[in-house]
């Protein structure tokens, strides 16, 4: 099975989406990013939404199959991959 790219936790802690690849399967990852204080992430509050399609076209010329969230951690960042990887 091929093994999909997910990006580390401070990207997503930086506000950052995600878009990728793997064969047909396409998805989205983005980010809820819930602040401690001004400077400080709150990983426990904060959450990784991610939605996938399949097909040649992007993103909002395709129907979503499946979405899920998972918590912004490491368990959550791998879940997430793993899930993506079952959906291939």
């Amino acid at each position: 099975m091929p093994e999909i790219y997910i990006p580390t936790l401070h990207t997503f802690a930086m506000n950052n989406s995600f878009t990728g690849s793997s064969g047909a399967l396409r998805f989205k990852i983005v980010p809820n990013v819930v602040m401690a204080t001004p400077k400080e992430v709150d990983f426990e509050q904060s959450t990784i939404f991610a939605q996938f399609w399949h097909g040649p076209f992007c993103y909002e010329k395709s129907e979503m199959e499946g979405e899920n969230t998972f918590p912004m951690t490491e368990e959550g960042r791998l879940a997430l991959k793993q899930w993506l990887e079952s959906n291939i």
